[in-house]
């Protein structure tokens, strides 16, 4: 059974992929003290979670119940050390897609894995982690995210516009913490970034790790960066006039490419 278990499930936007890669590239030095369930390692789970943020229907959060218990089947024994589960997507799609208007779905899902982990480890310390982001910059960054990654056509006005909601993730973080009962601990980017290990210290703090290890670890590059402005508003003239599927995928595929990006 985990000591404690720290659920990390967004925000999209925040520093999340940097997080994500400090904690696997400091994996083999963390062993002794925490255990990772990384994005890989959950795909089918965070399937799930994606189709109920999109869904909201019963059955596709049962799937979401079903695969995460499935994954706490699957753990070894791990009694002295913490239990850290990470991934933006476990709280469902970044909103902006169509009707996605925010991440309502985030505190029903959190309030299952909370009652299925707890269930199965009921010694353990459960915890919920969040990182967030100022609205402006989030609302900004989540758009361009959207014109790279997708078909999204609006400009960034009228985006912001209709989905300005979403980015109070302070609001949702007090939503969730009202409705899970267990400690919901958070911080921002533009506290974290300062950090020797950015995104990934305030995740750290809750593990109790030693400080000799602590000064250890490295911080894992800076990853997902927004590409120049240039790139981006080729990327959304893209979406505006090629219509079909595939050969849109393959124009912006050729633009990010040129432009260095991945």
């Amino acid at each position: 059974m985990p000591r404690r278990i720290i659920l990390h499930t967004g925000f999209h936007k925040t520093g999340t992929t940097s997080l994500t890669s400090t904690l696997r590239a400091n994996r083999a030095a963390l062993k002794r003290h925490v255990a990772l369930r990384l994005p890989p390692q959950m795909r089918e789970l965070i399937s799930a979670t994606r189709g109920y943020s999109t869904w909201r229907d019963p059955l596709t959060l049962i799937k979401a119940e079903t695969r995460f218990h499935a994954l706490l089947e699957d753990l070894p024994a791990m009694p002295r050390r913490s239990l850290i589960i990470t991934s933006e997507e476990l709280g469902g799609h970044l909103p902006g897609r169509g009707d996605l208007m925010d991440y309502s779905a985030m505190p029903i899902i959190l309030y299952s894995f909370w009652t299925i982990a707890k269930a199965k480890f009921p010694a353990a310390d459960i915890q919920i982690y969040l990182s967030t982001r100022k609205p402006a910059d989030w609302l900004v960054s989540a758009y361009w995210q959207h014109v790279k990654s997708s078909s999204m056509t609006l400009d960034l006005e009228a985006f912001v516009e209709k989905y300005h909601a979403a980015g109070d993730l302070d609001f949702m973080v007090n939503e969730i913490a009202s409705r899970v009962p267990c400690p919901t601990h958070h911080c921002a980017i533009e506290d974290s970034k300062h950090r020797p290990l950015g995104p990934a210290d305030p995740l750290l703090d809750l593990c109790d790790i030693p400080q000799d290890l602590r000064d250890s670890l490295q911080p894992a590059p800076a990853q997902n960066i927004r590409p120049d402005m240039e790139t981006l508003l080729a990327l959304l003239d893209v979406n505006r006039t090629v219509k079909d599927p595939e050969n849109r995928m393959a124009t912006k595929k050729a633009i990010l490419e040129k432009a260095n990006v991945t």
